[in-house]
């Protein structure tokens, strides 16, 4: 378990690495059990998840903390709720050390104090908050059930994107596409950035099929002028050429433009008379087209995963009736439709959590 498996209020399986089974008998003393609460010590410091028994057996990496309960007088689900809370993340940041990095301190964490109410009153606060953070999971389930209803019928419609069993016509991407290129990280690097302006795209905003918010990160108008050959346009298709999310696809929602892309991003931009938008990015992001790309990449790599514009330029996609490319994508905004209506959902129940989150431990 590293620093980059602990993510807010949970612990994903992205980009797991492994002991050889002849190191087990040298790691016992950093086995973890399940529900152990896990918080990051490095980087984003003082983000906090429970471990899941799906994830067992796994051991400490060095920068992550592991918190168990050893007192009758707090419960393991309030430890989490409170740690998990903003002032809490931002007591963390605020007396670590370190500009580019930070590094929180165990002795530090070991001093930190809080409230230790009776427990029928942390017991209501727990099912406060269960309440309302299960809700929020069971819609971001809808939102993946969606997905899958997307990709079933891009199947359907087309068929397997490699196999390529209806016989499409296969084109070169190059063919297909009127630009295919990265920009870059503006002189400075994450100092440089402002709190508003002009977005810039980097790879943790692109994920399959959905744009992450999240960290979006703003430069002003001399930065965007020196990336003024990757200004991102409506519909174009962003792609991650470099590192360990590479192959990670979505189009660009509008309400990000004006726009421009890192070097660690490539714009698609496919020629509208032969290939549609929505099309190109669900055939990227179907699963034997991401591992064909997976695959390139790791072949392609010295020291990390990579696909430059000249592999992508060569990169072969069948290429369907257009006609049948835009059935698909009216198919797809209609989906999107709901999608957006969940994520409505989930926004408003996401405000009422933080509310109540606040309301305990602001």
């Amino acid at each position: 378990m590293r620093i980059t498996n602990v993510q807010k209020g949970t612990i994903v399986d992205n980009d797991p690495k492994y002991y050889p089974y002849e190191e087990a008998p040298n790691i016992r003393q950093f086995l973890l059990n399940e529900n152990d609460l896990l918080m990051s010590l490095t980087g984003n410091v003082g983000r906090v998840g429970l471990l899941q028994k799906e994830l067992l057996p796994a051991a400490l990496n060095q920068r992550v903390a592991c918190l168990r309960i050893k007192s009758n007088d707090v419960l393991l689900k309030y430890l989490f709720h409170i740690l998990d809370s903003d002032l809490f993340e931002k007591d963390c940041i605020f007396n670590s050390s370190g500009i580019a990095q930070k590094n929180m301190s165990t002795e530090w964490l070991k001093k930190y104090t809080i409230p230790v109410p009776p427990i029928e009153e942390q017991e209501r606060i727990v099912a406060e908050l269960d309440l309302l953070s299960g809700i929020i999971e069971k819609k971001k389930e809808q939102l993946k059930a969606y997905d899958q209803l997307a990709q079933s019928i891009f199947y359907t419609m087309f068929g397997d994107p490699i196999d390529n069993p209806k016989g499409w016509e296969t084109k070169k991407l190059g063919e297909v596409t009127t630009k295919i290129g990265s920009g870059a990280t503006p002189k400075g690097g994450n100092q440089s950035y402002k709190s508003d302006g002009i977005s810039l795209i980097r790879s943790l905003n692109v994920h399959n099929g959905t744009f992450k918010y999240e960290d979006l990160a703003h430069i002003d108008e001399q930065q965007a002028h020196q990336l003024n050959n990757v200004i991102v346009e409506e519909n174009d298709v962003l792609f991650n050429i470099t590192g360990a999310s590479v192959a990670r696809c979505c189009i660009v929602p509008s309400d990000v433009l004006p726009a421009r892309v890192n070097q660690h991003v490539s714009i698609l931009r496919p020629k509208k008379e032969i290939v549609n938008y929505k099309y190109l990015c669900y055939y990227l992001i179907s699963p034997n087209s991401q591992n064909v790309l997976l695959s390139m990449s790791k072949s392609n790599a010295a020291t990390r995963e990579a696909l430059p514009k000249s592999m992508m330029e060569k990169y072969l996609i069948p290429v369907p009736p257009l006609s049948l490319q835009e059935e698909f994508a009216e198919k797809v905004e209609a989906i999107e439709r709901q999608k957006g209506l969940v994520r409505r959902s989930i926004e408003e129940t996401q405000t009422m959590f933080d509310y109540t989150m606040d309301k305990y431990f602001g």
